[in-house]
Order: structure tokens, then sequence, then C-alpha cells
């Protein structure tokens, strides 16, 4: 059986994540530059400060949205929470490595291409993409990101601590995040801001709890309370 104790600045935190992690998610599709990247100018775009800045944008707000779901298991305490985090946390680990390849790999890449003017070189982008372990590890971890988002989602749903919408936007963003790499850029950018508004309105919701679900002490007799 769980007691309510006081909302604790790790509560905060993990609130306060989130809301960051939403800003930061916005913020990659509208930075990331757009272009034909068998071209010169899409090699230029990859090879840009915009193009690193968007990336590590995304990248951080991974390793955010983990910290705000271990807020959403603090102030929730159930299994289906914890499940929920590790499952993200698995995701988000094999995410990763394949973000920071496609940030600072593709951009030595693209800015080789332009300081020697051959285009040639741009066929190591996608070599790098779709090298099996690759691409594997990436699919994986952003289907797991997805199901650990919902699975979050789902707690928070049968909770009755927090409201019951409020996980729902994130959960649904993180479900699309892989289908959303086939569209188009305005389609990422309305992306991103489903990504945004549904983590900004867990982080509120989760910011504005009162009460952190607790075990009770281990030493106090299973009969306690009864009479």
């Amino acid at each position: 059986m769980n007691t309510a104790t006081p909302a604790a600045p790790r509560v905060r935190f993990g609130a306060a994540a989130l809301m960051v992690a939403g800003v930061l998610f916005f913020l990659y599709p509208v930075v990331r530059p757009y272009s034909d990247e068998s071209s010169m100018s899409g090699a230029e775009a990859i090879g840009s400060s915009a193009w690193v800045a968007s990336h590590l944008f995304a990248m951080i707000g991974f390793i955010l949205l983990t910290l705000g779901l271990l807020g959403v298991h603090l102030v929730l305490g159930h299994r289906r929470s914890l499940h929920a985090l590790v499952v993200t946390m698995i995701g988000t680990g094999l995410t990763l490595p394949y973000y920071g390849a496609e940030d600072f790999g593709l951009y030595v890449i693209a800015r080789r291409v332009v300081a020697q003017g051959d285009l040639s070189l741009m066929a190591l982008v996608e070599e790098f993409r779709f090298q099996p372990v690759a691409v594997t590890m990436f699919g994986a971890g952003l289907v797991l990101l997805g199901v650990g988002v919902v699975m979050a989602a789902a707690a928070v749903w049968r909770s009755g601590v927090l409201a019951r919408w409020s996980a729902v936007p994130l959960a649904a963003a993180f479900a699309l995040f892989l289908p959303q790499f086939f569209g188009t850029g305005t389609l990422r950018i309305a992306h991103g801001v489903l990504t945004a508004l549904g983590a900004l309105w867990l982080g509120v919701e989760l910011w504005r709890t009162r009460a952190v679900a607790a075990p009770a002490p281990a030493d106090v007799p299973a009969t306690a309370g009864r009479w």
C-alpha cells in the first residue's frame, strides 16, 4: 500500500527535464537544414553548424526524456511506471550512438566534400545510414522509445494521480517518431510541435503534483492500521 509524501525536488527536476526536452525536440526539426543530400547544397547543409546543433538538441532531449519519466515514476511509484522507464532508457541507449554518428560523423564527411568539391564522397553518408548493425540499433531504439513512452502514458492514465490525458500527446509523438523521418520537412516540424506540446503538458502536470507515492515502511506490521 502506498502513502503520500510532499513532492520532492527530484520530481520537480524531472518535470523541468521534460519541459526542456519539449523545447529541444521542437528546435531539432526547426533548426535542422533540409536540402537534397545528393547535391553540393546538401553537403553544405550537413556540414553546417545548424546540422550539428539540431541533432545535439535531439540527443539532449532523449536524455532529458528519461529523467522526466524518472520523475513520473517517483510520483506514481508503481512497477508499470518503472517498466516504462527501463524500456525508454534502453531505447535511448540504442538510439544515441546513431544520432552521434549522424551528427558528428556525417558533418566531417560533408565538410570534406565541400572543401574538395568531390560530391562522390556523399555516397559515404548513405553507406553509414544503412549499415546493417547501425540502422538495426537505431530502428530498435526508436521502437523501444515509442513503446516506453506509451507504457508511461498507460501508467499515468491508470494512476489517478496525474491528469489522465497528460501523457497521451507525448506517447503519440514518440509512437510516430520513426515514421516521421519519411515525411517532408514541414511534417517533421509539425511532429516537433506535437512532441514539444506533449512534453510540456506532462512536465507542467508533474510540476504541479502535490504528492509523491511512497511505499509504507517495511517494519510496519501487515495488520497496522486495520483497527
